[in-house]
């Protein structure tokens, strides 16, 4: 059993991380209990939502370090969650700003600078496309597509991993592995582009109400969760992490991110508190919603 294997400092770190992974629970329990108090129905469940990713990435990781064998699934559980986020956090700048219209009304004239992170960074010769209600259609779809998208990857890469075709070790063009993760990794950047491109033209509106360091966390998320896990997996792969008897490399990298990922999850959480229970003044609206034509009546 686990529990048989571990030495005492390992007990000690195993408790040690669970203990971490209750607290970022009840903190997280106490943080929607206010955010359901005190935040406008229209913005509050998109604020659990974000508020719910580091919590819920840190149980699953704690899951499957006490678990070995659910690795896979607590994985999969994390990556369907964290695909639902990334939709909310645009859907959340969106609100912040007053909403689809009201964004459309302040951005009348306004452009989107789609030569940004991380797809077209390098590509200063792209065009400026105009804020209009299509361009923000397309926004909402790359995020959307992305929520929608990955589950199904996943429900079909579990289905075939039960009937034993789906290994993760073998990448070669035969194997259904391989495509699967490419048109995850596909998905995955134009739904970052999505929020990039909103981000960087809201930032500087929304500062008022802290948007830098929220997308800060929620880059944090991204790194730690998709790109952390992913390298020591192929360091692990590559037996560049050394086997541990009785853990095999491979075990001994799904442990050593799973360990990580419970800390920096916990870090993450405690701040997206302070953050997001800051009380946060509404933008004044734009002139031309503000103006109504009864106002423009002459006083007598």
């Amino acid at each position: 059993s686990l529990s048989a294997g571990l030495d005492l400092p390992g007990r000690f770190l195993f408790a040690i991380l669970t203990l971490m992974t209750l607290i970022a629970i009840l903190v997280f329990i106490e943080e929607a209990v206010y955010i359901y108090r005190k935040i406008p129905s229209s913005k509050r469940s998109i604020i659990i939502w974000i508020n719910a990713a580091a919590p819920v990435i840190s149980t699953t990781s704690c899951i499957g370090m006490w678990v070995p064998r659910s690795t896979m699934f607590t994985d999969y559980t994390a990556g369907i969650f964290f695909a639902i986020v990334i939709h909310k956090f645009l859907m959340m700048m969106i609100k912040d700003c007053g909403g689809q219209k009201v964004l459309l009304k302040r951005f009348e004239n306004g452009r989107f600078t789609i030569s940004t992170g991380p797809c077209c960074c390098c590509c200063l010769c792209l065009p400026h496309v105009p804020i209009t209600r299509q361009t923000l259609f397309w926004l909402k779809l790359g995020t959307f597509q992305f929520a929608v998208f990955r589950p199904v990857l996943i429900f079909l890469s579990i289905v075939l991993w039960t009937n034993g075709n789906y290994v993760l070790n073998n990448l070669s063009p035969k194997g259904p592995a391989l495509w699967i993760s490419c048109f995850v990794g596909a998905l995955t950047l134009c739904a970052l582009w999505a929020v990039a491109i909103m981000f960087r033209k809201v930032r500087i509106l929304l500062k008022c109400k802290n948007i830098i360091p929220k997308f800060a966390l929620y880059q944090f998320i991204v790194i730690l969760n998709q790109l952390q896990t992913t390298i020591i997996n192929i360091f692990a792969a590559q037996k560049i992490i050394p086997c541990a008897p009785p853990l095999s490399s491979r075990a001994r990298g799904s442990y050593i991110a799973q360990q990580l990922l419970i800390m920096e999850m916990f870090l993450i959480t405690v701040i997206s508190r302070v953050i997001y229970r800051r009380k946060y003044h509404d933008l004044e609206p734009p002139e031309c919603v503000a103006e109504e034509p009864g106002d423009k009546k002459e006083t007598p």
